[in-house]
Protein backbone atom coordinates (compact mmCIF):
# COMPACT_ATOMS: atom_id res chain seq x y z
CA UNK A 1 0.00 0.00 0.00
CA UNK A 2 2.92 2.66 0.95
CA UNK A 3 4.16 1.92 -2.75
CA UNK A 4 0.38 2.57 -4.66
CA UNK A 5 -0.08 5.36 -2.19
CA UNK A 6 3.13 7.35 -3.14
CA UNK A 7 3.07 6.14 -7.07
CA UNK A 8 -1.13 8.07 -6.88
CA UNK A 9 0.71 10.83 -5.33
CA UNK A 10 3.02 11.09 -7.81
CA UNK A 11 0.64 10.94 -10.66
CA UNK A 12 -1.41 13.48 -9.26
CA UNK A 13 1.56 15.92 -8.96
CA UNK A 14 1.60 15.80 -12.62
CA UNK A 15 -1.47 14.85 -14.16
CA UNK A 16 -2.57 18.11 -12.37
CA UNK A 17 0.04 19.98 -13.76
CA UNK A 18 -1.81 19.02 -16.78
CA UNK A 19 -5.07 20.20 -15.55
CA UNK A 20 -4.09 23.39 -14.01
CA UNK A 21 -2.90 24.38 -17.97
CA UNK A 22 -6.25 23.97 -19.11
CA UNK A 23 -8.11 25.94 -16.41
CA UNK A 24 -8.41 30.38 -17.11
CA UNK A 25 -7.03 32.10 -13.92
CA UNK A 26 -10.52 33.41 -12.56
CA UNK A 27 -12.14 29.86 -12.91
CA UNK A 28 -12.46 26.23 -11.05
CA UNK A 29 -12.33 22.79 -12.94
CA UNK A 30 -15.20 21.35 -12.87
CA UNK A 31 -15.35 18.17 -14.91
CA UNK A 32 -14.70 16.82 -18.46
CA UNK A 33 -15.81 15.43 -21.50
CA UNK A 34 -14.04 13.40 -23.61
CA UNK A 35 -16.74 13.39 -26.39
CA UNK A 36 -15.69 17.15 -27.05
CA UNK A 37 -12.05 17.27 -25.12
CA UNK A 38 -12.71 19.99 -23.26
CA UNK A 39 -12.41 20.64 -19.23
CA UNK A 40 -15.40 22.47 -18.05
CA UNK A 41 -15.17 24.93 -15.83
CA UNK A 42 -16.87 27.03 -12.86
CA UNK A 43 -16.93 30.53 -10.99
CA UNK A 44 -15.60 30.70 -7.69
CA UNK A 45 -19.56 30.21 -5.93
CA UNK A 46 -20.38 26.94 -7.51
CA UNK A 47 -20.39 24.72 -4.42
CA UNK A 48 -17.30 22.57 -5.51
CA UNK A 49 -15.01 25.33 -5.97
CA UNK A 50 -12.78 24.30 -2.65
CA UNK A 51 -11.83 20.68 -4.25
CA UNK A 52 -9.51 22.25 -6.49
CA UNK A 53 -8.00 24.14 -4.37
CA UNK A 54 -8.07 21.56 -1.47
CA UNK A 55 -6.72 18.70 -4.18
CA UNK A 56 -3.52 20.70 -4.92
CA UNK A 57 -2.73 20.89 -1.31
CA UNK A 58 -3.30 17.21 -0.50
CA UNK A 59 -0.68 16.81 -3.15
CA UNK A 60 1.83 19.25 -1.98
CA UNK A 61 1.45 17.80 0.82
CA UNK A 62 2.55 14.59 0.23
CA UNK A 63 4.97 15.12 -2.52
CA UNK A 64 6.47 18.79 -1.04
CA UNK A 65 6.18 19.96 -5.11
CA UNK A 66 6.23 23.52 -4.99
CA UNK A 67 4.82 24.58 -8.15
CA UNK A 68 1.50 22.38 -6.84
CA UNK A 69 1.92 24.68 -3.79
CA UNK A 70 2.06 27.99 -5.92
CA UNK A 71 -1.11 26.41 -8.26
CA UNK A 72 -2.72 26.24 -4.81
CA UNK A 73 -2.04 29.63 -3.56
CA UNK A 74 -3.32 31.48 -6.84
CA UNK A 75 -6.24 29.38 -6.47
CA UNK A 76 -7.32 30.16 -2.79
CA UNK A 77 -6.89 33.79 -4.07
CA UNK A 78 -9.83 34.07 -6.57
CA UNK A 79 -11.49 31.80 -3.85
CA UNK A 80 -11.17 33.65 -0.49
CA UNK A 81 -13.92 36.25 -2.05
CA UNK A 82 -16.36 33.36 -1.15
CA UNK A 83 -16.00 33.65 2.43
CA UNK A 84 -19.38 35.60 2.41
CA UNK A 85 -21.30 33.70 0.18
CA UNK A 86 -24.93 32.99 1.54
CA UNK A 87 -26.60 31.80 -1.22
CA UNK A 88 -26.93 28.24 -0.02
CA UNK A 89 -25.33 25.68 2.20
CA UNK A 90 -22.02 24.48 0.54
CA UNK A 91 -19.48 27.11 2.79
CA UNK A 92 -17.69 24.20 4.36
CA UNK A 93 -17.41 22.38 0.90
CA UNK A 94 -15.71 25.53 -0.77
CA UNK A 95 -13.94 26.98 2.49
CA UNK A 96 -13.10 24.34 4.94
CA UNK A 97 -11.86 21.71 2.42
CA UNK A 98 -9.53 24.66 0.93
CA UNK A 99 -8.61 27.27 3.37
CA UNK A 100 -8.76 24.20 5.95
CA UNK A 101 -6.19 21.95 4.62
CA UNK A 102 -3.88 25.24 3.52
CA UNK A 103 -3.98 26.71 7.48
CA UNK A 104 -3.65 22.42 8.69
CA UNK A 105 -0.72 22.75 6.69
CA UNK A 106 0.87 25.93 6.93
CA UNK A 107 -0.34 27.56 10.10
CA UNK A 108 -0.85 31.19 7.78
CA UNK A 109 -3.02 33.09 10.25
CA UNK A 110 -4.88 35.01 7.34
CA UNK A 111 -6.34 31.15 5.98
CA UNK A 112 -7.33 31.26 9.97
CA UNK A 113 -9.18 34.26 9.57
CA UNK A 114 -11.13 33.90 6.32
CA UNK A 115 -12.35 30.36 7.88
CA UNK A 116 -13.92 32.16 10.72
CA UNK A 117 -16.03 34.56 8.52
CA UNK A 118 -17.13 31.83 6.16
CA UNK A 119 -18.44 30.05 9.42
CA UNK A 120 -20.65 33.07 10.25
CA UNK A 121 -21.99 33.33 7.24
CA UNK A 122 -22.53 29.62 6.48
CA UNK A 123 -24.65 30.49 10.19
CA UNK A 124 -27.01 32.94 8.63
CA UNK A 125 -28.82 29.60 6.52
CA UNK A 126 -29.83 28.66 10.15
CA UNK A 127 -33.51 28.41 10.55
CA UNK A 128 -33.92 28.07 14.47
CA UNK A 129 -37.38 27.09 14.37
CA UNK A 130 -36.77 23.94 12.60
CA UNK A 131 -33.05 23.48 14.17
CA UNK A 132 -31.72 23.17 10.47
CA UNK A 133 -29.67 25.05 7.67
CA UNK A 134 -31.11 25.15 5.44
CA UNK A 135 -29.55 23.88 2.11
CA UNK A 136 -31.41 25.85 -0.96
CA UNK A 137 -33.57 28.45 -0.90
CA UNK A 138 -37.55 28.43 -1.37
CA UNK A 139 -38.63 27.59 -4.82
CA UNK A 140 -42.24 26.09 -6.28
CA UNK A 141 -41.29 22.90 -5.47
CA UNK A 142 -40.24 23.11 -1.73
CA UNK A 143 -40.48 25.45 0.77
CA UNK A 144 -37.49 24.44 3.55
CA UNK A 145 -35.56 21.71 1.44
CA UNK A 146 -32.34 20.42 3.48
CA UNK A 147 -30.04 17.70 1.92
CA UNK A 148 -27.82 14.59 3.55
CA UNK A 149 -24.81 16.93 1.76
CA UNK A 150 -25.16 19.51 4.59
CA UNK A 151 -23.76 17.08 7.33
CA UNK A 152 -20.41 17.61 5.45
CA UNK A 153 -20.73 21.59 5.96
CA UNK A 154 -21.03 21.18 9.61
CA UNK A 155 -16.97 20.71 10.55
CA UNK A 156 -16.66 24.43 9.19
CA UNK A 157 -18.77 25.03 11.90
CA UNK A 158 -18.00 22.81 14.73
CA UNK A 159 -14.00 23.78 13.83
CA UNK A 160 -14.29 27.08 14.30
CA UNK A 161 -16.31 26.75 17.66
CA UNK A 162 -13.41 24.95 19.01
CA UNK A 163 -10.60 27.33 17.37
CA UNK A 164 -11.61 29.95 19.11
CA UNK A 165 -14.91 31.60 17.51
CA UNK A 166 -18.44 31.43 18.73
CA UNK A 167 -19.83 28.36 20.55
CA UNK A 168 -23.17 29.10 18.96
CA UNK A 169 -21.80 27.53 16.05
CA UNK A 170 -21.26 24.12 17.91
CA UNK A 171 -25.01 24.10 18.82
CA UNK A 172 -25.99 25.06 15.46
CA UNK A 173 -23.96 22.20 14.10
CA UNK A 174 -24.88 19.96 17.00
CA UNK A 175 -28.90 20.79 16.64
CA UNK A 176 -28.76 20.33 12.52
CA UNK A 177 -26.82 17.04 13.47
CA UNK A 178 -29.68 15.92 15.90
CA UNK A 179 -32.56 16.55 13.66
CA UNK A 180 -31.00 14.70 10.27
CA UNK A 181 -30.91 12.01 12.49
CA UNK A 182 -34.12 11.99 13.20
CA UNK A 183 -35.78 13.16 9.84
CA UNK A 184 -33.26 11.49 7.12
CA UNK A 185 -33.03 8.11 7.63
CA UNK A 186 -34.94 4.95 7.44
CA UNK A 187 -35.54 1.97 10.00
CA UNK A 188 -32.61 0.09 7.46
CA UNK A 189 -30.30 3.29 7.84
CA UNK A 190 -30.60 4.40 4.96
CA UNK A 191 -30.52 8.15 3.82
CA UNK A 192 -33.47 10.26 2.05
CA UNK A 193 -31.95 13.06 -0.11
CA UNK A 194 -34.07 16.23 0.59
CA UNK A 195 -36.00 16.33 3.09
CA UNK A 196 -38.20 19.55 2.73
CA UNK A 197 -39.41 21.29 5.96
CA UNK A 198 -41.80 24.46 7.22
CA UNK A 199 -38.81 26.05 8.80
CA UNK A 200 -40.84 27.73 11.14
CA UNK A 201 -42.13 24.76 12.75
CA UNK A 202 -39.60 21.75 12.13
CA UNK A 203 -42.60 19.59 10.41
CA UNK A 204 -41.08 17.45 7.59
CA UNK A 205 -43.47 18.60 4.13
CA UNK A 206 -42.45 15.84 2.60
CA UNK A 207 -38.99 13.19 1.94
CA UNK A 208 -37.55 13.09 -1.38
CA UNK A 209 -34.75 13.40 -4.04
CA UNK A 210 -33.20 15.37 -6.89
CA UNK A 211 -30.20 13.05 -7.72
CA UNK A 212 -31.46 9.90 -6.57
CA UNK A 213 -33.52 6.75 -8.47
CA UNK A 214 -36.44 7.52 -6.67
CA UNK A 215 -37.94 9.26 -3.25
CA UNK A 216 -37.50 6.02 -1.41
CA UNK A 217 -33.96 5.18 -2.86
CA UNK A 218 -30.77 5.30 -1.53
CA UNK A 219 -28.61 7.32 -3.83
CA UNK A 220 -24.96 6.15 -2.93
CA UNK A 221 -23.33 9.52 -2.28
CA UNK A 222 -26.20 10.53 0.09
CA UNK A 223 -24.92 7.22 2.42
CA UNK A 224 -21.35 8.11 1.47
CA UNK A 225 -22.10 11.98 2.91
CA UNK A 226 -24.05 10.20 6.04
CA UNK A 227 -21.32 7.90 7.00
CA UNK A 228 -18.92 10.79 6.78
CA UNK A 229 -20.73 13.54 8.34
CA UNK A 230 -21.48 11.48 11.69
CA UNK A 231 -17.81 9.98 11.85
CA UNK A 232 -16.81 13.67 11.69
CA UNK A 233 -19.38 14.90 14.04
CA UNK A 234 -18.03 11.96 16.57
CA UNK A 235 -14.84 12.88 16.22
CA UNK A 236 -15.69 16.93 17.51
CA UNK A 237 -18.47 15.86 20.07
CA UNK A 238 -17.66 12.50 21.08
CA UNK A 239 -21.43 11.66 21.23
CA UNK A 240 -22.13 8.31 20.73
CA UNK A 241 -25.66 8.28 19.11
CA UNK A 242 -23.50 9.38 16.22
CA UNK A 243 -20.56 6.78 16.60
CA UNK A 244 -23.87 4.30 16.47
CA UNK A 245 -25.37 6.12 13.41
CA UNK A 246 -22.11 5.98 11.54
CA UNK A 247 -21.38 1.99 11.92
CA UNK A 248 -24.91 1.57 10.77
CA UNK A 249 -24.77 3.53 7.69
CA UNK A 250 -21.34 1.40 7.14
CA UNK A 251 -23.45 -1.52 7.81
CA UNK A 252 -26.21 -0.63 5.21
CA UNK A 253 -23.37 0.16 2.38
CA UNK A 254 -20.74 -2.94 2.71
CA UNK A 255 -23.84 -5.51 3.44
CA UNK A 256 -26.38 -4.21 0.82
CA UNK A 257 -26.51 -6.41 -1.62
CA UNK A 258 -26.61 -4.77 -5.09
CA UNK A 259 -22.87 -3.38 -3.66
CA UNK A 260 -20.35 -4.67 -6.77
CA UNK A 261 -17.17 -6.88 -5.38
CA UNK A 262 -14.84 -4.15 -6.11
CA UNK A 263 -16.78 -1.55 -3.49
CA UNK A 264 -17.72 1.18 -6.36
CA UNK A 265 -21.24 1.47 -5.85
CA UNK A 266 -23.66 2.10 -8.48
CA UNK A 267 -24.67 5.78 -8.92
CA UNK A 268 -27.99 4.58 -6.59
CA UNK A 269 -28.33 1.51 -4.57
CA UNK A 270 -31.59 1.03 -6.17
CA UNK A 271 -30.71 2.07 -9.58
CA UNK A 272 -32.80 0.34 -12.57
CA UNK A 273 -30.56 -1.42 -14.63
CA UNK A 274 -28.26 -2.94 -11.90
CA UNK A 275 -25.66 -4.50 -13.11
CA UNK A 276 -25.71 -2.62 -16.27
CA UNK A 277 -25.62 0.82 -14.95
CA UNK A 278 -23.09 3.13 -14.04
CA UNK A 279 -21.04 3.56 -11.21
CA UNK A 280 -20.31 6.61 -9.14
CA UNK A 281 -16.53 6.56 -8.20
CA UNK A 282 -17.18 9.69 -6.24
CA UNK A 283 -19.53 8.18 -3.46
CA UNK A 284 -16.50 5.28 -3.20
CA UNK A 285 -14.10 7.91 -2.46
CA UNK A 286 -16.17 9.68 0.11
CA UNK A 287 -17.22 6.48 1.39
CA UNK A 288 -12.87 4.96 1.67
CA UNK A 289 -11.81 8.04 3.50
CA UNK A 290 -15.02 8.15 6.20
CA UNK A 291 -14.50 4.23 7.16
CA UNK A 292 -10.45 5.33 7.52
CA UNK A 293 -11.95 7.34 10.26
CA UNK A 294 -14.44 5.38 11.51
CA UNK A 295 -11.83 2.38 12.19
CA UNK A 296 -10.19 5.01 14.35
CA UNK A 297 -13.17 4.53 16.71
CA UNK A 298 -14.03 1.07 16.54
CA UNK A 299 -13.25 -2.29 18.10
CA UNK A 300 -10.58 -4.49 17.04
CA UNK A 301 -12.45 -6.22 14.81
CA UNK A 302 -14.79 -3.42 13.37
CA UNK A 303 -11.47 -1.29 12.68
CA UNK A 304 -10.14 -4.55 10.53
CA UNK A 305 -13.49 -4.44 8.85
CA UNK A 306 -13.23 -0.65 7.81
CA UNK A 307 -9.57 -0.59 7.10
CA UNK A 308 -10.01 -3.63 4.49
CA UNK A 309 -12.84 -2.02 3.16
CA UNK A 310 -10.97 1.01 2.51
CA UNK A 311 -8.39 -0.66 0.89
CA UNK A 312 -10.34 -2.34 -1.30
CA UNK A 313 -11.96 0.49 -2.59
CA UNK A 314 -8.16 2.33 -3.06
CA UNK A 315 -6.70 -0.17 -4.52
CA UNK A 316 -10.31 -0.40 -6.92
CA UNK A 317 -9.84 3.15 -7.70
CA UNK A 318 -6.32 3.12 -8.55
CA UNK A 319 -6.58 0.74 -10.71
CA UNK A 320 -6.75 1.28 -14.87
CA UNK A 321 -10.71 0.67 -14.47
CA UNK A 322 -10.98 4.28 -12.93
CA UNK A 323 -8.01 5.73 -12.33
CA UNK A 324 -6.53 7.88 -16.00
CA UNK A 325 -4.18 7.30 -17.98
CA UNK A 326 -1.70 9.75 -17.23
CA UNK A 327 -2.10 13.13 -19.50
CA UNK A 328 -6.13 11.74 -20.71
CA UNK A 329 -9.18 12.40 -18.66
CA UNK A 330 -8.20 16.18 -19.24
CA UNK A 331 -5.87 15.90 -15.94
CA UNK A 332 -8.55 14.50 -13.56
CA UNK A 333 -8.00 11.60 -11.79
CA UNK A 334 -10.35 9.99 -11.36
CA UNK A 335 -13.00 8.37 -13.93
CA UNK A 336 -16.44 7.17 -14.16
CA UNK A 337 -18.52 9.67 -11.22
CA UNK A 338 -22.18 10.14 -11.66
CA UNK A 339 -22.94 13.57 -10.64
CA UNK A 340 -26.75 13.89 -11.63
CA UNK A 341 -28.17 10.70 -13.48
CA UNK A 342 -31.84 11.55 -13.04
CA UNK A 343 -30.99 15.75 -14.25
CA UNK A 344 -28.95 14.07 -16.88
CA UNK A 345 -25.87 15.93 -15.52
CA UNK A 346 -22.08 14.99 -15.10
CA UNK A 347 -23.11 11.60 -16.23
CA UNK A 348 -19.91 8.92 -16.10
CA UNK A 349 -17.28 11.91 -15.59
CA UNK A 350 -14.32 12.90 -13.73
CA UNK A 351 -15.62 14.88 -10.83
CA UNK A 352 -13.74 17.47 -8.82
CA UNK A 353 -14.62 16.14 -5.81
CA UNK A 354 -14.48 12.18 -6.24
CA UNK A 355 -10.64 13.14 -6.51
CA UNK A 356 -10.75 15.47 -3.51
CA UNK A 357 -11.87 12.46 -1.32
CA UNK A 358 -9.87 9.94 -3.06
CA UNK A 359 -6.42 11.86 -2.57
CA UNK A 360 -7.72 12.31 1.16
CA UNK A 361 -8.43 8.20 1.74
CA UNK A 362 -4.88 7.99 0.48
CA UNK A 363 -3.39 10.53 3.00
CA UNK A 364 -5.31 9.58 5.77
CA UNK A 365 -4.19 6.00 4.64
CA UNK A 366 -0.95 6.98 5.00
CA UNK A 367 -0.85 8.75 8.11
CA UNK A 368 -2.88 6.53 10.27
CA UNK A 369 -1.95 3.36 8.98
CA UNK A 370 1.32 2.91 7.52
Amino acid sequence: MKQLIDEQFQFAKEQYKVLSRQVPADRMPKTYYAKTGKVETSDTKWWCSGFYPGALLYIYENTKDEATMAEAGRRLAILEKEKHYTGNHDLGFMMYCSFGNAYRITGNPAYKTTIDTAAASLATRYRPGAGVIQSWNASKKMQGPVIIDNMMNLELLYWVSDHGGDKKYREIALTHADNTLKNHFRPDHSSYHVIDYDMQTGKVIKKVTAQGAADESAWSRGQSWGLYGYTMMYRFSGNKRYLAHAKNIAAFMLRHPNMPVDLVPYWDFNAPGIPDTYRDASAAAVMASALLELAQYGSKKERKTYVAAAEKIIRSLSSPAYRAQPGENGGFLLMHSTGALPLKSEVDVPLTYADYYFLEALHRYKTWYL
